[in-house]
């Protein structure tokens, strides 16, 4: 660079920094221009927030825009306010949410949990519902998308638009004084776009405690299944459990309580699916159900699936008048026992309950009936106890006689005694043995009874449910936190009876301490059970007494001797023995030649 060329650039740069120090605004004139920028500034957010406001209301009231130009399917519906509708008739109060287009709850109205509060059987997000639905390789999920609601009289309409005649509605309808809920599905427009021969619908949800004991509504609850053709079944109900049900077509599905029951019934049986079940930790919550069935797509234009939900009590009656057998959710028993309940029991309570009374007296009144039904075999076990107990001085001589070294030998004796008299050493059971059924049933009965669902008689708040007269505050091995009066006073008078049935029928040695030790171990097993269970059972023994104080007073123990001495003296005539005596001498004689064979 010569001597000319950088004065030049020098003498420039002296002008143009005079010129900045010289033309600068002044302080007041800074302050002007900040304040016109402001002023734009906010006019122009203005203008963006009410350009923004009018497309989203554009958007609501023209549903016809094609959202899946917009942000992929379904892209207009991904992102809203979440808001609820309900709908309700004499029986369920049902609240809707617009986010996934679901029932978000059920309330069961007329009906309180044990702490007084509202049934409702699942609310919140926790509970999920929809449709997957492949588009173009992408699993779109229903629940995850904001629908547009409408509500008309009963009914209610949920909308999610993939574009103008592309759209899936969720239909919903409750008729008047039912616990139904009509549900139908419409997919228009989407065999355009939706891929695979099948629609996926899921259902989620977490159900609440409604019962005392948390425990034993556990115990009692579980994901229930209905093949086509075949009886209702159930997934674990103590245990986390998958099963894939693809047995055959499935009739419905349902998510049972210990005493309430949510079933979804499709009018096409589903082609296959799978249920899961876990229990839930955390308090307050039961458990953790979750279904995927598949539903045919058969590619139409306008694809339509109806249903319907039953959401409430589990009374034998009311599921029963639903139809698909839904009344075989309330676990009767094993055979024989679930048709005693269902054909003898059920009946009798559902007769007696007609005339209004409270349920302490209905369970007296059954009780008596059963055992008055009960009384020709209770006679004839008590004599045949008296036969024995008669016999028993000349069984001890007999005993003096052989000796106890030798029990083959005895019995061989004993059996001989037995043959003369004309007495059966079963006798006495076998009557028994015919009753125990009926004892077993009502161990499933009165768990399961709807009827006794917050039922009080004297102390006893809940007849289906525990009495906790005593509360220790913690934890006894084998009882539990609790100590049950009613259960209690079962035992004493299990105990009671066991006393004199033993002073009734002789018995001695094991025998006589055994029936001691089954009471102690029903108080630790039924100290949880209702109170209506052990309320029957006691009225049972106490009935049992009377019925043995009367019977000792018909029955003659000096006339049975008599009777017996005077089978002894007649001439004997040889029967034709059954197979099993038979057997059981043919037994003894070997065992006698054992025995001897080892003396030698």
């Amino acid at each position: 660079m010569d001597k000319n060329t950088f004065t030049g650039l020098f003498l420039i740069m002296i002008i143009l920094a005079a010129g900045v120090f010289f033309m600068r605004p002044s302080e007041a004139e800074v302050k002007r221009e900040q304040q016109v920028q402001d002023s734009i500034k906010r006019a122009g957010t203005k203008a963006a927030n009410n350009q923004a406001k009018s497309q989203t209301l554009n958007a609501a009231a023209a549903p016809a825009v094609d959202s899946a130009a917009l942000k992929g399917p379904f892209g207009g519906n991904i992102n809203g306010t979440e808001q609820t509708t309900t709908l309700e008739n004499e029986n369920l109060k049902v609240t809707f949410s617009n986010l996934g287009g679901k029932i978000q709850s059920v309330e069961v109205k007329n009906e309180e949990t044990y702490g007084k509060q509202p049934v409702v059987l699942f609310s919140g997000n926790q509970n999920k519902f929809g449709l997957k639905l492949n588009i173009n390789g992408k699993i779109v999920n229903t629940n995850d998308l904001y629908f547009t609601a409408t509500k008309t009289g009963n009914g209610l309409t949920m909308r999610a638009n993939y574009s103008a005649d592309k759209y899936v509605d969720f239909i919903y309808t409750i008729p008047a004084n039912t616990y139904n809920v009509d549900f139908n599905i419409n997919l228009n427009g989407l065999n355009q776009i939706l891929q695979g021969n099948n629609v996926a619908l899921n259902w989620e949800t977490t159900l609440l405690q409604q019962e005392k004991d948390a425990k034993k509504e556990q115990e009692h609850s579980g994901p229930y299944f209905k093949y086509t053709e075949e009886t209702p079944d159930h997934l674990n109900l103590h245990k986390d459990e998958k099963k894939d049900l693809a047995e055959g077509k499935i009739e419905w599905f349902s998510f049972k309580q210990h005493f309430f029951t949510s079933v979804l019934i499709p009018a096409v049986p589903f082609e296959k699916g799978d249920l899961e079940v876990k229990v839930a930790t955390e308090p307050g919550k039961i458990k953790w159900y979750n279904a995927n069935m598949q539903l045919p797509f058969n590619q139409l234009a306008a694809q339509n699936y109806s249903f319907k939900f039953y959401f409430g009590t589990n009374k034998f009656n009311i599921l029963k008048d639903q139809g698909h057998e839904l009344e075989k959710q309330i676990d009767l028993g094993y055979w024989p026992l679930k048709y005693i309940n269902r054909f003898v029991v059920l009946p009798v309570f559902n007769f007696l309950e007609g005339f209004g009374w409270g349920y302490g007296l209905i369970i007296l009144v059954l009780t008596i009936l059963l055992k008055l039904a009960m009384s020709p075999l209770t006679y004839k076990s008590y004599v045949s106890m008296a036969k024995m107990r008669v016999l028993k001085p000349e069984m001890d001589e007999i005993k003096a006689k052989v000796g106890e070294d030798n029990p083959t030998l005895l019995q061989q004796e004993y059996l001989k005694l037995y043959k003369q008299v004309g007495v059966n050493p079963l006798g006495g059971c076998l009557p028994m043995l015919l009753q125990l059924p009926f004892v077993m049933a009502f161990f499933f009965f009165f768990p399961n009874l709807f009827e006794l669902r917050g039922e009080s008689f004297l102390w006893m708040k809940d007849l289906s449910t525990y009495d906790n007269f005593i509360n220790f505050g913690f934890n006894v091995p084998f009882i539990g936190d609790h100590l049950s009066l009613m259960c209690i006073l079962m035992t004493i008078s299990t105990l009671i009876y066991t006393y004199f049935n033993n002073q009734i029928s002789g018995a001695t040695g094991q025998m006589k301490y055994i029936g001691y030790i089954m009471p102690i171990i029903f108080l630790g097993v039924l100290n949880s059970y209702p109170s209506g269970l052990n309320y029957y059972y006691f009225l049972a023994n106490m009935l049992t007494f009377l019925q043995q104080f009367i019977i000792r007073k018909m029955v003659n123990d000096d006339k049975i001797h008599a009777i017996l001495q005077d089978n002894k003296a007649k001439p004997k005539v040889e029967k034709k023995k059954s197979g099993f005596q038979a057997r059981l001498e043919d037994y003894m004689r070997q065992q006698q030649q054992q025995a001897n064979q080892k003396k030698k």
